[in-house]
């Protein structure tokens, strides 16, 4: 028999109670000693050009070639299909953090390293998706570059056509960024390459994903 935690479930509103089970599943513990692994979940924040799904990228690359068990959940690309109702209303946003943040969990749960690259310009919805990772270390990443870079960079073209006024509601323009207050780990890209800003990530990543003997999600 399998003995699992119980992980606290959100009933949508106007659903009853009732059709709602939570099913006790093979032991997650199992999962991370046959993984050799703990899992940790990483949430890359920071403006639209910060180097963000780059830098999740690189760190993956990393951390695979070190056999770890891990993935990137990309903003991006999650609005190609699980997103791909939400527009970037504040309510729209708030509901696409917490979809990434449930997968995240999920993933997390079956052992994997996730990185999460997201803009996620608020700090109560980062918030939340700390709150749904429950005892599964989290790390807020903040991806700290300087605005003005990110114009230049401009890689999609969507600052221009923010400042023409052709994008409402643009992080950084026309809507706000909440930097994170006491992120977990501050990259600040301005002046150093990808592989350094990278590095800083996949290092604090394969420490806290090491299995040891007693190791417990959080320590």
């Amino acid at each position: 028999m399998c003995v699992v935690q119980k992980i606290p479930q959100t009933i949508p509103a106007g659903l009853p109670p009732g059709p709602v089970t939570w099913h006790p599943l093979q032991a997650r513990e199992a999962r991370w000693a046959r993984l050799g692994q703990v899992p940790v979940i990483a949430w890359l924040t920071g403006l639209s050009g910060a180097g963000k799904s780059t830098l999740a990228a690189e760190a993956d690359r990393t951390l695979v070639a070190g056999g770890r068990h891990s993935a990137v959940l990309d903003g991006d690309n999650l609005r190609h299909g699980l997103n791909a109702d939400l527009a970037f209303s504040p309510a729209d946003r708030a509901e696409n953090v917490r979809r990434t943040a449930e997968v995240a969990r999920l993933m997390a749960e079956a052992g994997t390293v996730v990185i999460v690259s997201l803009i996620s310009p608020y700090r109560a919805d980062r918030a939340l998706a700390r709150r749904i990772a429950g005892d599964i270390p989290f790390l807020e990443v903040f991806v700290d570059t300087p605005l003005g870079l990110c114009e230049a960079r401009d890689p999609k073209g969507l600052y221009r056509l923010a400042r023409a006024g052709r994008i409402p509601g643009f992080t950084g323009i026309s809507a706000p960024y909440e930097p994170p207050e006491r992120p977990d780990l501050t990259i600040a890209t301005e002046g150093r390459g990808t592989a350094a800003c990278a590095r800083a990530l996949s290092a604090r990543l394969m420490r806290l994903s090491r299995a040891a003997a007693g190791t417990k999600p959080g320590r």
